[in-house]
């Protein structure tokens, strides 16, 4: 472990408050800060930018406006409002935490640090973010934003890819939380490192209030830092998707109810890349008279620890009844496209080929 110093003065907090103060964002979550609402925000914005987000929290809010809504919402509702956030256990560890909320704290949220914490799906970030900016507790909320305005602040050298930094960050935070604003400290760091201090591309160091102290860029070394780990490789799957179509309905499948994407509803698939006779023949075999067959264009989707690499194509058919149907494993149910619109949750892995039956979803249209 690296022995620099990696102690945070008062004057470089205070200097960043007064920045923050200066040019904040105007976000909703900020306008009425609620706990619930900032609860909302926080998972939400996990892995997703800002400008992304906030049509889905509109509609979330819309739907769920506190917490007893959220822990009565039946799943498919539920889901449907996270449809194309991804990480659908978020949402899923929101309702169980609501559940606890209402069974435990009356339908609210606990004010400390430490009872936050034990909430399903609430980690040290989300706690420490709800716990300052909602009952002024002086509790650091680390994320990669923060790790990554500090590391090129001091020219860290130590990885933040590891638990025991990001620990050892929380700590040094600790000691300098300041008690009357610990809230918009903890923002102030999410906002430089959004806004300034980006992670893709050059930083706007001519917009930092950090500028002249920053060790980082006094040595040109922005690019440099922070200090990660190598990645693990992501395992690849090829899939052929099939956008399955009669005169009226398309067909849909509703996987697992454990594991990937799991009680979603999906586009039919088979694994690999098949031609389009192999996909003829499949259809086929399972009693569907095959109309017309359409190849789609190729597309990709990253997951965590996996990628899709995806094939598709659009097949008419004089008659869905005739295919795969009931409570086995490739059981498939069939649906009018504007059905899709507000039930049967779409994982965005599929996003690329739902305007083949005629439709773009979810909330690119309700901005």
């Amino acid at each position: 472990m690296s022995t620099q110093n990696h102690s945070i003065s008062e004057e470089t907090l205070g200097r960043l408050l007064i920045w923050y103060d200066a040019f904040h964002r105007d976000l909703p979550w900020r306008r009425d800060p609620s706990p619930y609402h900032v609860w909302i925000s926080e998972i939400m914005l996990q892995q997703t930018r800002v400008e992304a987000v906030k049509p889905y929290y509109a509609r979330f809010l819309r739907s769920l406006p506190d917490i007893p809504a959220l822990a009565h919402c039946p799943e498919e509702q539920l889901l449907k409002l996270w449809e194309g956030l991804g990480y659908y256990n978020r949402v899923r560890n929101l309702q169980k935490a609501a559940i606890v909320l209402c069974e435990e704290y009356g339908g609210a949220l606990p004010d400390t640090y430490e009872a936050l914490l034990k909430l399903p799906g609430i980690g040290a970030y989300t706690a420490g973010a709800i716990a300052s900016i909602c009952f002024g507790r002086p509790v650091p909320a680390v994320d990669g934003n923060v790790l990554r305005i500090l590391s090129r602040l001091r020219a860290d050298e130590r990885l933040i890819s590891e638990e025991k930094v990001r620990e050892a960050v929380r700590g040094e935070l600790l000691a300098v939380m300041p008690k009357d604003s610990p809230g918009d400290l903890n923002q102030a760091m999410m906002e430089l490192g959004a806004t300034v201090c980006v992670p893709n591309g050059a930083p706007a160091c001519g917009e930092c209030p950090w500028r002249e102290e920053c060790r980082a860029h006094l040595l040109g070394a922005e690019g440099v830092y922070p200090r990660k780990g190598a990645k693990a490789g992501r395992k690849t799957e090829d899939l052929t998707v099939l956008v399955l179509q009669d005169a009226d309905r398309i067909a849909l499948h509703k996987r697992p109810a454990k594991g990937l994407l799991a009680g979603l509803y999906e586009l039919p698939n088979l694994p690999g890349h098949l031609s389009g006779e192999e996909v003829r023949s499949y259809l086929d075999s399972q009693g569907l008279k095959v109309v017309r067959i359409t190849r789609l264009p190729e597309a990709k989707h990253i997951f965590t620890h996996k990628e899709w690499h995806m094939i598709g194509y659009r097949v008419r058919v004089d008659e869905l009844e005739r295919g795969p149907k009931g409570t086995d494993s490739c059981a498939w149910i069939y649906v009018a496209p504007e059905e899709t619109l507000s039930g049967y949750p779409i994982p965005s892995a599929f996003e690329s080929y739902a305007g083949a039956f005629g439709l773009r979803r979810r909330a690119h249209s309700e901005k």
